[in-house]
């Protein structure tokens, strides 16, 4: 592939940790060392689309539809973009596009992804030791919990 893969590593770690600015910084370094091909555009325009379907939440995008901890899927992702690829029905563009999705199920289904707070219910509260009259979640709810008990 004439596009270096570790600049493409770090895009894909890049927009699935949703630090768009750097994305867009590394997209661009992509695009200055990549020769005018219609397989580059492909790969490019890929490339793009993941960028903006991840900044843009929007939840009908493939991307926003993966499950990036499903390795399984992933790799099947990856099969199936791998054949769309291979496919001599398909011009230079649309293999550089599925060329670009089948790195990118690579890409995600070898590294680790850290889960959101959300996700494992692990929220941390952060609170100032030496100042008492500060209100904290934490000293409201054990409140609650305290009067429900006395009621």
């Amino acid at each position: 592939m004439p596009i270096a893969q570790a600049l493409v590593t770090r895009y894909f770690q890049l927009i699935v940790n949703r630090q768009f600015a750097e994305a867009e910084r590394e997209l661009e370094r992509v695009k200055q060392k990549m020769q005018r091909t219609e397989w580059n555009r492909g790969y490019f325009r890929a490339l793009y689309g993941m960028y903006l379907s991840r900044k843009n939440t929007d939840d009908y995008a493939f991307l926003s539809k993966v499950d990036v901890s499903d390795k399984v899927a992933l790799n099947d992702y990856r099969k199936e973009f791998l054949a769309h690829m291979g496919n001599g029905l398909h011009g230079d563009f649309d293999r550089g596009y599925f060329s670009a999705w089948a790195d990118c199920m690579r890409i995600l289904s070898r590294i680790t992804i850290p889960t959101s707070e959300k996700a494992t219910g692990d929220t941390k509260i952060e609170t100032l030791k030496g100042d008492k009259s500060q209100a904290t979640i934490a000293n409201f709810l054990k409140e609650i919990k305290t009067t429900k008990e006395e009621e």
